[in-house]
């Protein structure tokens, strides 16, 4: 083998894990930008504000406002599950689809909740109405369970 052909292989072998760590690069680099000029910090707090950061929220931001729960519960408290672990996990998991929606302008105007984060919210709702609802659940032992948001749907964001 030829100096020139060691070379050429040696070249050959770098040029996949340098376009690699340039994709890498890229990448981590939009996520960052992205990040920062999303104010993407503020979705680690409580702070309710934060949750309207994007336009698709303002209505049940301003909804929030006007509801009794407004003096009971920020958007984390229903929205997000307790525990240091779980809450993040689901803050982290929503923040990745709700950018990825903003971002390529795929979301519907008429903004909907996925089947995981209801599962949170009526888990939230049972835990904080625990003895209305544990009432409810004994008088209506035909149901094997009683969903808070099919008759409420829009408690805590009043219209």
């Amino acid at each position: 083998m030829t100096p020139r052909t060691r070379l050429t292989a040696r070249a050959k072998g770098f040029i996949g894990p340098a376009l690699l760590a340039v994709l890498l690069g890229a990448m981590l680099g939009v996520g960052i930008f992205t990040f920062g000029y999303a104010r993407g910090s503020a979705y680690l707090s409580n702070d309710p504000a934060a949750c309207a950061n994007c336009h698709v929220m303002h209505e049940q931001f301003a909804g929030w406002m006007k509801s009794s729960h407004r003096a009971a519960a920020v958007c984390n408290d229903c929205h997000a599950p307790s525990g240091f672990v779980p809450k993040y996990a689901t803050k982290a998991l929503n923040g990745f689809f709700h950018s990825l929606a903003f971002t390529t302008g795929r979301f519907p105007d008429d903004i909907q909740i996925t089947a995981r984060n209801y599962a949170v919210s009526e888990g939230a709702c049972l835990k904080c109405h625990q003895d209305i609802t544990d009432g409810i659940r004994a008088v209506r032992k035909h149901q094997s369970e009683v969903k808070c948001l099919g008759c409420h749907r829009n408690v805590g964001h009043a219209h």
